[in-house]
């Protein structure tokens, strides 16, 4: 599916720009010479995460219940695949962002660099419980990580209670959408209204539903109109409490759901870079802080606080960041089957 590969590839872009925006001198500097932009990558390009969350909804609904119908049988087994396939790069990534926080902390006296890690907070980011139980982030964006796997084990139970539902009662096959809307309609009308609850999967599994319901919903087989029912229903949790990162999520999931009705999905084909780029774009998530960490240190220290130093250090790390995740994706996480 190209589509997707090219919105996580322009998503992870905006996601690396939004963080060298928001941390480090070097934006600081750079602001004099185009405030706008920079104003726009640190409040609303941090929506891109939107992006992830439907693909997760939209790829998640695919594998495990393609017809609307679980096909869950060991909700134990996927889980643990989906904790190896999320920590372990993850976990790579954490130690070389702990050691590179340990090496510039000095040249960056500021809020932008993690302090050293206790035990008790290794152990919380390994469990991706960091969050849960109050401990500071030792990079930027683990809480993604730490709600993708509760995002993806909640949708697996709730599959898998719902398979166990239709097998004694076999009127209930289609409980699984039921289920899912229910809980995504109390997350788009009360959980994601709330920001106490954003340590948790409720908060985020409106946009998570939305990419299920367009997977379902962009089967020939059922009715057009069922995304037309979806795009209504998150437009009235809208105008009950209007949210970008909302309306980002139901733009791709009908952008998705349409696409595959279509067949654009799978018959576009965008430029072979963009391709590579969306498939090693969890790679770049993961490591570009470090990087970016490391290029605001050695600019802090060796260069003046020019505006255009500061633009020009923020497309190297930029650059940087993708030739890292690159080799990340080639060496390890492209390694964990």
């Amino acid at each position: 599916m190209p589509l997707v590969d090219s919105l996580k590839a322009l998503s992870s872009q905006l996601i690396v720009l939004h963080h060298l925006a928001f941390y480090g001198p070097m934006s600081d500097a750079a602001y004099r010479l185009m405030p706008t932009l920079i104003d726009w990558l640190y409040d609303h390009a941090r929506a891109a995460v939107q992006v992830f969350l439907v693909i997760g909804g939209f790829l998640a609904a695919r594998g495990l219940a393609p017809d609307g119908e679980s096909i869950v049988v060991q909700p134990h087994r996927l889980v643990w695949r989906r904790y190896r396939r999320l920590a372990l790069p993850y976990i790579f990534a954490l130690l070389v962002c702990i050691v590179m926080a340990a090496m510039v902390r000095p040249w960056l006296p500021d809020g932008s660099v993690p302090h050293s890690p206790a035990l008790a907070q290794l152990g919380a980011h390994a469990l991706l419980l960091h969050d849960i139980l109050g401990h500071e982030a030792l990079s930027a964006g683990v809480w993604y990580v730490a709600i993708d796997f509760q995002l993806f084990a909640l949708f697996v139970l709730i599959l898998w209670l719902s398979g166990l539902l239709a097998k004694r009662a076999p009127q209930l096959r289609s409980i699984a959408l039921w289920l899912v809307g229910t809980l995504a309609l109390a997350s788009l009308f009360y959980f994601n209204r709330h920001d106490s609850w954003d340590a948790w999967a409720v908060y985020f599994f409106g946009a998570y539903a939305l990419g299920a319901f367009a997977w379902w919903a962009s089967d020939l087989k059922r009715p057009s109109a069922m995304l037309g029912i979806v795009a209504l229903l998150t437009g009235a949790a809208l105008v009950v409490d209007f949210r970008e990162r909302i309306l980002v999520a139901l733009l791709v999931a009908l952008l998705l759901g349409a696409s595959r009705r279509t067949s654009k999905l799978t018959d576009w084909q965008p430029p072979r870079p963009l391709i590579q780029l969306g498939q090693m774009s969890y790679s770049v998530f993961l490591i570009h802080f470090p990087v970016c960490l490391l290029i605001n240190a050695l600019w802090k220290h060796y260069l003046p606080a020019d505006p255009l130093l500061g633009l020009l250090g923020m497309i190297v790390a930029w650059g940087a960041s993708t030739l890292a995740g690159s080799q990340m994706y080639r060496w390890v996480e492209s390694r964990i089957s």
